[in-house]
């Protein structure tokens, strides 16, 4: 699928079915801050997040996903992702600075425009310009600091990484902790990776 030469699905075929898919940006980004929330277990956010993008307008006690169910969520990670990879930005997080640059570059209000597909969403967000803010916080975030660098250039970038990094999530942090007390204790770290 080529955003350029294929029309954005809002489709996608389940058990050899055509089935609708909320391909409205809002149901992605609601999904991606479902995703990074620590209060839901793995089900719930699996449940919730096949209801996003299947549930038709139905009633919300009634909801049933499309069989198989397998089939159903590789397909909705598929439509997710668009078949791009890692990230460097925070739907929950850096909300304030994206909606600004979609203001500021496209002129786009996205809590007032009703409806923009998902792809078109993430095709504008990597075409923002790299003077707006949000872009100039990813690059700070991707850098590798490298010994090429002057020692000004590496402290710079460092104090730029921990200033802008994505705060962890709290099982994130409870494991950073037991590696480092790990660490600090002569302890074994495989147990607890």
């Amino acid at each position: 699928m080529n955003i350029l030469t294929d029309p954005a699905p809002k489709t996608v075929t389940i058990g050899g079915a055509e089935v609708p898919i909320n391909s409205d940006f809002r149901a992605s980004v609601r999904f991606e801050m479902m995703m990074e929330d620590s209060s839901l277990s793995e089900l719930d956010k699996t449940v919730k997040a096949l209801s996003l993008y299947y549930d038709t307008g139905g009633s919300k006690n009634s909801f049933k996903p499309p069989a198989p169910i397998e089939e159903a969520i590789d397909k909705m990670l598929w439509f997710y992702r668009a078949g791009k990879g890692a990230q460097i930005y925070s739907y929950s997080y850096d909300d304030e600075y994206i909606f600004a640059a979609f203001l500021e570059q496209y002129g786009v209000d996205l809590q007032d425009i009703p409806y923009l597909h998902w792809w078109k969403f993430k095709a504008m967000f990597l075409g923002l310009k790299s003077d707006s803010r949000i872009v100039e916080i990813m690059g700070y975030r991707s850098i590798d600091i490298t010994s090429k660098m002057s020692n000004e250039q590496k402290q710079f970038y460092r104090k730029m990484k921990k200033q802008f990094a994505i705060p962890l999530s709290q099982p994130e942090r409870e494991k950073l902790n037991a590696i480092e007390q790990a660490l600090l204790n002569g302890g074994d770290v495989s147990k607890v990776l």
